[in-house]
């Protein structure tokens, strides 16, 4: 007759250890958001739109994304803290 087996081995959860670019690709929708908007002012080039009447709007958002780009490098550059 075989010995049981007493000494159960516990499947520990622990997070994922994250690669370091994880923070950086978080960066990419800024690019993307740009994309668009430049394929807005092409077919507004192309077609004769007029956004004169968006173009306060327009530059606010320009600088509401140079905002967040910078805010989201200091997030994604700064250190991470160890936590047991």
């Amino acid at each position: 007759m075989e010995s049981l087996d007493t000494d159960m081995d516990y499947m520990v959860r622990e997070t994922r250890p994250q690669t370091p670019g994880s923070r950086m690709n978080a960066l990419l929708i800024l690019p993307i958001l740009g994309f668009i908007l430049i394929l807005v002012f092409i077919t507004a080039a192309v077609f004769q739109l007029n956004l004169s009447d968006l173009i306060d709007s327009l530059m606010g958002l320009i600088t509401l994304f140079f905002l967040v780009m910078i805010a989201m490098l200091f997030w994604a550059l700064a250190p991470r803290a160890h936590r047991p």
